[in-house]
């Protein structure tokens, strides 16, 4: 690792450092964001809870199964927010005029975005999800070798990678049109609706929707399904959902990409 590599790591190791002292400074806000994101993910447990209450199986899976899905979708999600997920708020920021301050300071304008603030709530969101992963495992009735273990991590690594590309694209619209963080809660609900449970429930036409239009089936449905045995009845070609944790690191490479070509291209907030 360079020089220069190690510089900015540690400038961002301390800048993280002081977004957290001084997110603690409010201590009972601090512990109210933590429950926040917690509780934002209720209907997951419930869900959960439900599923394996009163189900034995949702699509052709097994409860035990259906359970790997959230539970890979909350723990990439966790991860997501807590290192990449400061991307959906930027239209607030361009709104703001602190984008084009970002732009006359010596570090990337990415990075200054991700480094504005401390997410407390991932606290929350990563606890809930670490605790239905601990569930998922201990009901399942799978045999967890090396290689099983090795995938289901880059798997969660990956779900990450593509929930931030395609926060990434969003942002980039932001970029040129800045309601179109809009995009992102929209974007967000989906994930919520669809991304815990199989989706060949689902009408095949909203499934390939899911799966090649916006394709957030590889956050979570899709690894689970290579994972549990159902790789062949996923809609897409094995291989490829053999393959979904690549995936998500092409395309949040990808989305980087387009996010320096939009950035490029920004005019500032009046345009």
């Amino acid at each position: 690792m360079s020089l220069k590599a190690v510089k900015s790591l540690r400038i961002t190791w301390r800048i993280t450092l002081l977004n957290i002292r001084a997110a603690m400074e409010y201590r009972t806000e601090f512990l109210l964001n933590i429950a926040v994101g917690a509780i934002w993910q209720v209907s997951v447990i419930v869900f959960a809870t439900v599923l394996l209450a009163r189900f034995t199986g949702m699509g052709g899976w097994d409860s035990s199964d259906v359970l790997l899905i959230p539970a890979i979708r909350m723990l990439a999600h966790g991860l997501f927010v807590l290192l990449l997920g400061r991307l959906p708020f930027i239209g607030r920021q361009i709104q703001e005029g602190m984008l084009d301050v970002y732009l006359v300071r010596p570090m990337p304008v990415h990075r200054q975005v991700q480094l504005a603030y401390f997410p407390t709530n991932a606290i929350g969101d990563l606890t809930i999800a670490a605790g239905l992963m601990v569930g998922a495992l201990s009901r399942s009735r799978l045999d967890w070798t090396t290689g099983r273990i090795s995938y289901l991590i880059a798997a969660v690594l990956g779900g990450m990678l593509l929930e931030a590309a395609l926060f990434t694209v969003v942002a980039c619209a932001s970029l040129r049109f800045p309601a179109a963080d809009y995009w992102g809660r929209w974007l967000e609900e989906l994930l919520g609706t669809f991304g815990s449970y199989p989706l060949n429930v689902l009408p095949k036409a909203v499934g390939g929707f899911l799966t090649y239009g916006l394709p957030l089936a590889f956050v979570a449905y899709v690894p689970a399904a290579v994972l549990t045995g159902h790789g062949h009845d996923t809609g897409a070609p094995f291989w490829l959902a053999a393959a979904s944790p690549l995936l998500g690191v092409l395309a949040y490479a990808g989305a980087r990409l387009l996010w320096r070509w939009a950035l490029r291209h920004y005019t500032g907030v009046n345009g």
